[in-house]
């Protein structure tokens, strides 16, 4: 999910662009507002040794914001996001992956009771199996975001917690390393998600997200688990919609039992009868927008990896890819 083409960190400072200078406050508004943090992280309790480690000739890098206004979910449709995230590569890596990890997949799924094929799609789907995890600095990434100013609230709570984070030991600063959005690791967590849901599955003493699979792969089973995860329960399944089917019906808000979908004349992409089930289902279109038709049904296990992501499209390659792993 990431672009390989990354500026050394610091690069952009040696020749402002316009964008940047647009921003109108310059390396010495940076600073200023480095100092704010600064002030806020010793009164939170972080070191100041941790403080002048991280913030030791800190630039912004407008790497960051260009790629930040560049999403895949807003330019691509859904055809091309979903083929291109079940390529036939990944699915095969993802194969290998889950063999490779079986025992520990199984551990992680007895413990989280959440289905190991979902969690290796997310970490395929975050960052090819732990291919490639990120190249930029943190806590550069995450200062120039919250001093940029368009999310700028959201950006300084996730480098406080970076800050956190590093001054607790669970990684050098060396090592700190993620997306252009500051996620991290192996699972891509925001720092404020490491913070709540990672964990120490092999019992080191730290929670190790970047160089211990088992945290890392034990952490997105967490992740899932605090946010609705029904055990034993599918995501989700392709549908075929009646033609004069209500395209405002399909959203995920929209949950009810599967025989009122079936009363519609909704049927399953093979054409059989949707199964049996007490539990609500929703309809997904995810890309109505651009008039695609292809159609899903899906139930509170798609909701759960919506909140890793919030986006119909990644939620639903996740469980299409799932199917195709294990």
């Amino acid at each position: 999910m990431f672009t390989r083409r990354v500026l050394p960190a610091g690069f952009a400072a040696l020749a402002v662009s316009p964008a940047l200078a647009r921003n109108a406050r310059g390396q010495g508004g940076f600073d200023a507002f480095l100092d704010g943090v600064r002030a806020e992280a010793r009164r939170a309790g972080v070191r100041p040794a941790t403080l002048n480690r991280a913030f030791a000739n800190l630039r912004p890098n407008e790497r960051v914001l260009e790629l930040d206004r560049r999403q895949a979910e807003f330019t691509q449709t859904w055809p091309q996001y979903r083929d291109a995230r079940l390529s036939p590569a990944r699915i095969d890596a993802g194969r290998r992956a889950y063999a490779d990890n079986r025992t520990l997949l199984e551990s992680i799924q007895t413990r989280f009771r959440v289905s190991a094929r979902v969690v290796v799609a997310i970490w395929g789907l975050e960052t090819n199996y732990g291919g490639f995890t990120g190249n930029f600095n943190v806590i550069e990434a995450l200062a120039t975001l919250a001093w940029e100013g368009r999310r700028a609230a959201f950006f300084r709570a996730e480098l406080l917690a970076a800050l956190r984070i590093l001054d607790a030991g669970n990684v050098s600063m060396e090592r700190m390393r993620g997306s252009h959005a500051g996620a991290m690791g192996h699972p891509q967590f925001m720092p404020t998600s490491f913070e709540r849901l990672a964990v120490d599955f092999d019992g080191d003493g730290r929670r190790d997200i970047w160089d211990s699979r088992a945290d890392a792969l034990g952490s997105i089973a967490n992740y899932l688990a605090r946010n609705g995860w029904r055990e034993g329960e599918i995501w989700g399944f392709e549908v075929l919609l009646p033609e004069a089917f209500d395209t405002s019906l399909a959203d995920y808000r929209q949950m009810r039992p599967m025989r009122d979908w079936g009363r519609m004349g909704v049927v399953r992409a093979s054409g059989s009868g949707l199964p049996g089930s007490e539990a609500e289902w929703a309809i997904v279109i995810p890309g109505l927008s651009r008039g695609d038709t292809q159609a899903f049904m899906v139930g509170q296990n798609f909701m759960s990896i919506r909140r890793y992501n919030p986006s119909n499209f990644y939620a639903t390659a996740v469980g299409l890819l799932s199917d195709r792993v294990a």
